[in-house]
């Protein structure tokens, strides 16, 4: 069975401050949609790329949050991005963690105020 993750939305309440957030932070580039009640910048990407695509997205519907789920963002090396965050405005949790033969993690708190994590093999 493939994963069966294809979509996430991250809670936005200042849409092009966390756009401008995840832009510094993952070098990312994103597509404007201007969606009825629920505005979203969409990573790029397309379905047929590897991993899940995605959403900053402001709605009453969707609201930040540090607790509960945390999408994590693959990476060559979480060191490369953890080391970007304070300076795009987040707050870094916990710098780059050995999980044994899992690889590294690292967590941050986005603009926002949504727990986020990275991974990364080495």
């Amino acid at each position: 069975m493939n994963n069966p993750v294809t979509w996430f939305e991250i809670g936005c309440v200042d849409l092009e401050r966390a756009k401008s957030f995840y832009a510094e932070v993952f070098e990312a580039s994103f597509e404007y949609v201007p969606m009825p009640d629920a505005p979203m910048y969409m990573f790029a990407g397309s379905p047929e790329s590897i991993g899940a695509m995605g959403a900053l997205v402001k709605s009453e519907n969707n609201s930040p949050s540090a607790d509960g789920t945390i999408v994590y963002f693959g990476s060559e090396d979480v060191a490369v991005e953890a080391g970007r965050v304070d300076a795009a405005g987040g707050k870094l949790l916990f710098p780059k963690t050995s999980i044994g033969e899992f690889g590294f993690i690292a967590q941050f708190m986005d603009t926002e105020g949504n727990r986020i994590g990275l991974h990364s093999n080495q």
